[in-house]
């Protein structure tokens, strides 16, 4: 059995997917942030430095994981809109921006909370919060240029540009405290070093980067039916689906 994945690049189908998905990545992004909350704020021990003010890495790590990744994302989907012209790729990447926006406003706010007590000020010009807080303003630059762009065509190739010149801020984020002499710890986790925390602080961290990723699908998804709609609202199948739940 061969399963055609093209036909989900027409919005009438994908949006028909996407409801579907929806209350599964709902539901898994629920259970995954109460156990995981659960393991980073009760099970996990309390650190020998820095005591329990370390435990808002369970949040703040997550949350900056997500905020790249999700521009990643987005810039996938930007250039893909690009070169095969497909409307769903760029309804996908408008989805994507106001959430990988939020991620980036909660890594930058809980890590002036989490930098008073440890560096003794909530914010200072360190080469990982100011490309952290570069990326936030890629991400309402995005919104904000195809906001103010009538056309949603042009808006979104507009947008898409933008996006795909704001990736190269990515890797300057995760390399700069490799790249510079910064305030900011260097990485935990890394694929090529064992962690450098233990095993249950590790496991809860991972289950909220995991319960923030099921929250993104699933608020992306829910988006990105109600962009169809606005886009696709003169298609004669969203008019029958307006008349069949009237």
């Amino acid at each position: 059995m061969t399963i055609n994945w093209f036909k989900y690049a027409s919005p009438a189908t994908f949006y028909a997917l996407a409801g579907r998905l929806i209350p599964w990545f709902s539901a898994a992004s629920v259970l995954l942030f109460v156990v995981g909350l659960y393991l980073g704020f009760f099970v996990a021990p309390t650190d020998f430095q820095q005591g329990e003010v370390y435990r808002i890495i369970f949040l703040h790590v997550p949350a900056a994981w997500m905020s790249m990744f999700l521009y990643v994302v987005m810039a996938g989907y930007c250039a893909l809109g690009l070169v095969f012209n497909t409307r769903l790729s760029f309804m996908m990447a408008r989805a994507i921006a106001p959430t990988g926006a939020l991620f980036t406003f909660i890594s930058l706010w809980t890590g002036a909370l989490w930098g008073r007590p440890t560096w003794g000020t909530y914010w200072v010009w360190d080469a990982r919060l100011t490309s952290q807080l570069i990326l936030f303003f890629l991400y309402l630059g995005y919104l904000a240029l195809q906001a103010a762009i009538e056309d949603p065509r042009r808006g979104d190739r507009a947008g898409a540009v933008l996006a795909l010149v704001g990736v190269v801020n990515v890797p300057i984020i995760y390399y700069s405290v490799d790249w510079w002499n910064t305030l900011h710890q260097g990485a935990s986790v890394s694929l090529t070093a064992a962690p450098k925390m233990a095993a249950i602080m590790l496991q809860a961290m991972l289950v909220m980067a995991v319960a923030c990723w099921t929250y993104s699908v699933a608020v992306i998804l829910a988006r990105v039916r109600c962009i169809i709609l606005e886009r696709e609202r003169r298609a004669a199948w969203v008019a029958e689906l307006s008349e069949r739940t009237a």
